[in-house]
């Protein structure tokens, strides 16, 4: 019998620890205080959004000094009415949040049943240097001996212990402190099955201490329990065992003496301090009880930085435990030696998943947690983190970790520990993951994701990409480190034709069914994978048949076949590092309000003054000394400074039309001075030109935007750049830099969904940038030529924040022209060959109309009507240039270049402006043409449409062919006679004497243009071959390929 079974919610399945920690007191107190600290960590925002008339007053209240005297007072001073009704109350805060309450709380009233105090502090703490979670106590540090003796201080390190203790908490007659994991154990989801009552009856204090270790170990470390203390148990070496300390207050001796092994000769206590000259309290109070009693007690001080280094690299806190192993006669055990830990238990399978907290599968996780649970087939353990500084919109980690049910050596690691995701990122690793999967490609451009998989474990990412695609749009340093460690790369992309798959559940079902693929290994067949997802899901699914969709995840899924790559020559400018992962915020939005764009923040003109005032501080930072040493201008850190390539700062000299004003086609001489710029070019390379938006176009879009443009965006500058800053205003940000008006890719479309506040447009945003959508997003793109500001205009609902819209449109990218001079003979120079580039919208309505007659434009003239001009973005830039203006430019190589030998022959062919870089060729041969003898032939062919109107530089033309420079010119005007002539015709005229030159001297063949003749020129070069060489048309081509490989056939087209 089929059943048809819809996927659970996720979210309706299990809770994170923490959010049941706040369901459990707001069931047991009269009043819940949330810090802002608290909620900045994403705890207590369940409590704020549930409030309810009939549950606990909700106060919000922020850190500062004397935070906690509003509470102590309201149990000092209740009225009777509060007091009959019951004076229980709840403060959720964070370790700082507590060193601050710790005055406060010292004049607490005696507690009572009915009036008393219950502060979960949750252990998440952000680093004062780079804002990363910590799970350090080091605030505490100075804290702990100023809280009172009667309060209970209560420490839990895994899920069920936070759970539990939390319930003891409310159940003391006490005041109670309990400090819970909240870096990983309180956030990972508790299944239904393991929210049971707690193992004591509520009313008593917990074991003040927990050992974990050998029966008679010869060192015990004492730690406060935490994610440290479990890190420590599992890593600890053969002979040292690890005593976790539940209860701190109140301290009790006694407890300790009985808890520590008689065999420990040295007992190594541990203390979270923010400086490594910092006292710790746990050292005195365990130094007291044990002064006499035998073992030596040794402190050690731990900052948030060595913290953060052993969660980031486990390996270092295994050494650093291994140096405080007790001696053993005759055996030395080295790093290499090792014995292995839990972290390498063969049956424990450890998952990773990047995405983002908009990305269509980024429930997939938690999807694929919840099948496991659901059938107790696995132990599933999930844990979700974010970094919402690197990246626009951030970026999320799901740690999976899958083991036998019932194993408690796996449920006590602390997941941190088991996937870390720090030193990796950064190269220093193997990666510790046995699967990655990449939910949103576009990570893979930006960020080092692969470098946390195991050697030769499985990558899987989902992108609307072919095997070939995917490979296209890996960076270099990703290929490399596939093939390094041999890692197996898989693709799953959905077939964007077949919309029966795009509804409801079915694409999550579909990327359940890739993951189970893989998880099954060469077992894995079709049959065994819908077999094993019957068991699981149910025989049908939104309809469909559990063995359709098996086969279609079958198909879907293809491997990607990565080699190694030779090494090519480094580029001038190196492309952006890739960044790694940090853990900064528990939920999503953590910073998006201030540090919105990856960092960057609105403000007024103050942040602009502060650059100015506190200059050594923002400033961009100075290029190496051996860089300046080098060059007699050195790069202007000022100029640009988010660009990674080395720009200079030109001046316009010459913008002179060369075409008729009445002709169709403006095609202008461009001249820019470079003296003091220490710009120097070779004949053949490109000049980028980074170009400005339409200033009317970008003010009336802050306009209708509603975004001031006098306010001033502050921005990091980027990698490499030590967390430096730079300020611009709105309109500088979306005149120079943000490419506003450029074709938006597919991503642009998905991530904006996520702001918009209409249903319909949120959904349409997303079927366009999902893989369904393809064909629609290709006929948007190529047919109506949308740009970003039209896909904003068509969805007036999703309106980010004008510095989260400039880091999701993205940079302006510098747009490259041949160089139309030779350096050489015109000094202080460079000029340019361009024409603007302009169209109309083809479609006959307005890009992107909504559909819903309720869905229109607050203006028609924002409309981009049927028939409407559009302009490249950079020629209108150049042609609206006047001399004095300053220009932003960078150099690029080319494949232009003269031969090495000036006895070798040049055959150039350009149409159009494709006559620039041969105008920079001519110069350099004329002026060497004067002094040198024996140098080779010169036929230049050009080809445009008029010769009255389009003859580019006609007159220096008829002057080369004057003295000499150049042998043969041919010209082809297309429209000047009956019948259309082109300069493959004027080839085949000169093609004994094009083939001698190539086959017998040596020549060089070079093609600057459109790409539309190709075909023709090779055609006619083939024939000349044949007809003069003896070639056939077969080894003709072969001859013109191995020209290829000799750079003697050279092809620039676009």
């Amino acid at each position: 019998m089929a059943v048809d079974n819809a996927p659970e919610p996720v979210e309706d399945y299990a809770l994170p620890v923490s959010e049941l920690i706040e369901d459990y007191a707001q069931e047991h107190v009269s009043t819940v205080y949330v810090f802002d600290l608290a909620e900045q960590v994403g705890f207590g925002q369940r409590t704020l959004a549930s409030a309810k008339e009939n549950g606990p007053a909700v106060v919000s209240l922020q850190t500062r000094a004397g935070a906690g005297l509003s509470i102590v007072g309201r149990l000092s001073e209740g009225t009777s009415a509060q007091t009959a009704g019951g004076a229980v109350l709840a403060a959720y805060t964070t370790p700082t949040g507590l060193a601050r309450m710790a005055p406060a709380l010292a004049h607490l009233p005696p507690a009572s049943p009915a009036s008393r105090l219950v502060v979960h502090a949750a252990a998440a703490t952000p680093a004062a240097d780079t804002l990363a979670l910590s799970p350090s106590l080091a605030p505490l540090a100075l804290a702990w001996p100023l809280l009172p003796q009667a309060l209970v201080v209560l420490l839990s390190a895994t899920p069920q212990e936070a759970l539990e203790f939390s319930r003891i908490a409310h159940a003391l007659p006490q005041h109670v402190v309990h400090v819970f994991d909240h870096y990983a154990g309180a956030r990972e989801q508790l299944p239904a099955a393991d929210t049971r009552a707690p193992q004591s009856d509520g009313s008593t204090l917990p074991a003040p201490f927990a050992y974990t270790g050998p029966a008679a170990p010869g060192a015990v470390l004492v730690l406060l329990n935490g994610p440290l203390a479990l890190a420590a148990a599992a890593l600890a070496p053969p002979g040292v065992g690890v005593l976790a300390v539940r209860v701190l207050r109140p301290w009790d001796a006694a407890a300790l003496r009985a808890a520590l092994p008689p065999s420990a000769a040295t007992v190594h206590v541990f203390d979270d301090v923010p400086a490594p000259g910092t006292h710790g309290a746990l050292f005195a109070d365990a130094l007291g009880a044990l002064a006499g009693t035998g073992p030596r007690v040794v402190a050690h001080r731990i900052t948030p930085a060595q913290t953060q280094a052993f969660f980031a690299a486990p390996s270092a806190l295994r050494d650093a435990l291994q140096a405080l192993a007790p001696a053993t006669p005759n055996e030395q055990v080295t790093p290499t030696e090792q014995t292995p830990t839990p972290l390498d238990a063969p049956h424990l399978k450890k998952l990773l998943f990047f995405s983002t907290p908009s990305a269509p599968l980024a429930s997939l996780p938690a999807y694929i947690a919840q099948r496991f649970r659901a059938k107790n087939v696995l132990a599933a353990r999930l844990l979700r983190a974010h970094d919402a500084l690197s990246r626009a919109g951030g970026l999320t980690a799901d740690r999976l970790l899958l083991a036998p049910p019932g194993d408690a050596a796996a449920a006590a690691l602390p997941l941190p520990l088991v996937l870390p995701l720090g030193g990796e990122g950064e190269g220093k690793g193997e990666g510790a993951s046995d699967f990655l999967c990449v939910l949103e490609p576009a990570l893979l451009k930006t960020h080092a994701l692969l470098a946390h998989a195991k050697r030769g474990s499985s990558v899987l990412v989902f992108a609307p990409w072919t095997p070939a695609e995917t490979l296209a749009h890996l960076p270099a340093p990703t290929k490399a480190l596939i093939v390094a460690r041999a890692l197996h790369l898989y693709v799953f992309h959905p077939d964007p034709a077949d919309s029966r798959f795009a509804r409801g559940a079915l694409p999550q079902v579909l990327g359940y069914l890739a993951f189970l693929q893989l998880y099954l290994g060469a077992a894995a067949t079709p049959a065994l994978v819908a077999s094993t997802a019957a068991a699981l899901l149910g025989d049908t699914i939104e309809g469909v048949g559990m063995k359709e969709l098996g086969a279609h995840a079958w198909a879907r899924l293809e491997a990607v076949e990565v080699v190694e790559e030779e090494a090519a020559e480094a580029p001038k400018a190196a492309p952006p590092a890739l960044k790694g992962f940090e853990f900064n915020a528990v939920v999503p939005a953590a910073y998006a309000k201030e540090d919105a764009g990856a960092g960057a923040r609105l403000g007024t003109w103050h942040d602009a003054a502060k650059h100015l005032l506190w200059a050594d501080a923002f400033a961009p930072p100075p290029l190496p000394a051996a860089d300046e040493a080098e060059e007699e201008y050195p790069q202007d850190p000022a100029l640009r400074p988010e660009l990674p390539e080395r720009t200079y700062l030109v001046t316009t000299a010459v913008n002179r039309r060369l075409t008729p004003a009445e002709y169709d086609r403006n095609v202008f001489h461009l001249e820019f001075a470079t003296a003091g710029t220490g710009l120097r070019y070779a004949v053949g390379e490109a000049l980028g030109v980074h170009g400005w938006n339409d200033a009317d176009e970008v003010l009336g879009f802050c306009k209708w935007y509603g975004a001031d443009p006098e306010r001033v965006i502050t921005a990091p500058l980027g990698a490499g750049a030590g967390g430096r800053m730079h300020a611009r205003t709105v309109f500088q940000v979306l005149q120079q830099q943000a490419d506003l008006f450029g074709r938006p890719p597919r991503t642009f479309y998905a991530e904006l969904a996520a702001h918009a506040t209409s249903s319909y447009e949120r959904h349409a945003l997303l079927f366009i940038g999902s893989a369904e959508g393809a064909s629609t997003f290709k006929k948007l793109a190529e047919v109506d030529t949308v740009n970003y500001v039209d896909v904003l205009r068509a969805h007036p609902s999703a309106r980010p924040s004008v510095e989260v819209l400039a880091a999701l449109v993205g940079d302006i990218k510098p747009r490259h022209y041949s160089i139309a001079s030779a350096q050489s003979v015109v000094g202080d120079r460079v000029d340019l060959l361009v024409v603007t580039v302009d169209w109309v919208t083809p479609s006959g309505k307005p890009p992107l109309s909504p559909s819903p007659p309720s869905l229109s434009f607050a203006r028609a003239d924002l409309i981009v009507s049927p028939g409407s001009p559009r302009y490249g973005q950079c020629t209108r830039y150049l042609a609206g240039l006047k001399p004095g203006q300053q220009v932003t430019v960078s150099l690029k190589p080319s494949v232009m270049k003269l031969p090495p030998s000036a006895a070798q022959p040049l055959i150039m062919a350009g149409l159009g402006t494709g006559a620039a870089p041969f105008r920079a060729f001519l110069q350099h041969r004329a002026h060497t043409h004067t002094r040198a003898h024996g140098q080779g032939l010169v036929h230049y062919y050009f080809g445009s449409r008029h010769q009255a109107s389009e003859y580019l530089y006609g007159e220096e033309i008829e002057a080369y062919v004057a003295d000499g420079t150049i042998a043969k010119a041919g010209l082809a005007f297309s429209r000047d006679g009956r019948e259309k002539v082109y300069i493959q015709h004027r080839m085949r005229e000169d093609a004994e004497a094009l083939v001698r030159m190539l086959h017998d001297e040596q020549g060089v063949f070079y093609l600057c243009g459109p790409t539309w003749p190709v075909p023709d020129i090779y055609k006619a070069l083939v024939e000349a071959l044949v007809k003069y060489k003896g070639f056939t048309p077969e080894g003709a081509g072969e001859y013109l390929e191995g020209l290829k490989e000799e750079e003697r056939y050279v092809l620039e087209v676009y």
